[in-house]
């Protein structure tokens, strides 16, 4: 049986879940960060990791954005194939929702029109959306503002299959490498492996989005997520990419069949406040 639900009602949770993602850090962000704070080795990044969280407070308390660069809007939608939506199309309420959020918001507006021509849109829109049609009669939003500091740093690499599990690390820890501090550490890395070469980057972009106390179901997954989290630690970066050791608070790895002459690795790299709300309609 049919459920139908007017598009206005997705404008407006896009339009919060904009100023939400913004001004909070998730509970699991937030957990991740005290615990950064309680375990890093160097003074200076124990420092910076306290200015971290005292901003974090700021922001709350006076509404004002985690960081300066508030993002542009990221929206993994899937809509349950029971759901009808009425009231105009979908693409244009979600942007309808962004563009009152980032408006009415006061967040800063970093879109611009055209690649080579910089006209800034006023209103951080259009969206970036990827939707997924799914059982049901529910539709799940996950909305993620991507800071570009972060978005600038991240690889994708069409590694042989003869590279194996070994190219995989490798892979991921050159990336990191080269972010180095401009991608402002602690980091959240989300890493796609498989498929092709826009599966793999879509899949690295959707794992930041998961709750970094849950572990991947797939065993060896599990296992390359542990270690390439004490590795990407040992690199030395640390906090503001000042020296420590913790550089990265997660490692999020996500996986899907490909073809027998590819191993696709994309890693998107995001800041220590790796913003993402999640809402059920």
């Amino acid at each position: 049986m049919l459920r139908t639900i007017d598009t206005g009602v997705i404008s407006k949770a896009i339009e919060e879940m904009c100023i939400e993602a913004n001004h909070f850090l998730s509970e699991d962000m937030k957990e991740c960060l005290g615990c950064a704070a309680e375990n890093e080795k160097s003074p200076l990044g124990r420092q910076i990791l306290s200015q971290l969280q005292e901003n974090l407070q700021i922001a709350g308390d006076e509404m004002i954005p985690i960081c300066q660069d508030t993002g542009m809007a990221v929206v993994f939608v899937k809509a349950g194939q029971d759901v009808h939506f009425e009231g105009g199309s979908l693409t244009e309420a979600i942007n309808e929702g962004v563009r009152n959020g980032y408006v009415n918001g006061f967040l800063r507006k970093s879109v611009v029109k055209d690649p080579i021509y910089r006209e800034n849109t006023k209103d951080n829109t259009p969206a970036v959306i990827h939707y997924e049609i799914t059982e049901g009669d529910q539709v799940e939003i996950t909305l993620a503002p991507k800071g570009f500091g972060s978005e600038n740093m991240s690889r994708v690499f069409m590694l042989k299959p003869a590279d194996g599990i070994e190219g995989v690390k490798e892979a991921i820890l050159t990336a990191v490498r080269d972010a180095g501090p401009n991608a402002c550490p602690p980091m959240v890395i989300g890493v796609g492996i498989g498929g092709t070469f826009e599966k793999c980057a879509l899949m690295a972009k959707h794992a930041l989005t998961r709750n970094l106390k849950e572990e991947s179901p797939v065993p060896y997954v599990r296992e390359l997520e542990k270690e390439m989290l004490e590795k990407i630690n040992g690199l030395g970066i640390g906090p503001g990419g000042l020296g420590g050791t913790v550089t990265a608070f997660a490692v999020n790895i996500e996986t899907y069949p490909t073809h027998i002459a590819g191993l696709p690795v994309a890693v998107n790299i995001c800041c220590h406040v790796n913003r993402h709300v999640h809402r059920v309609i």
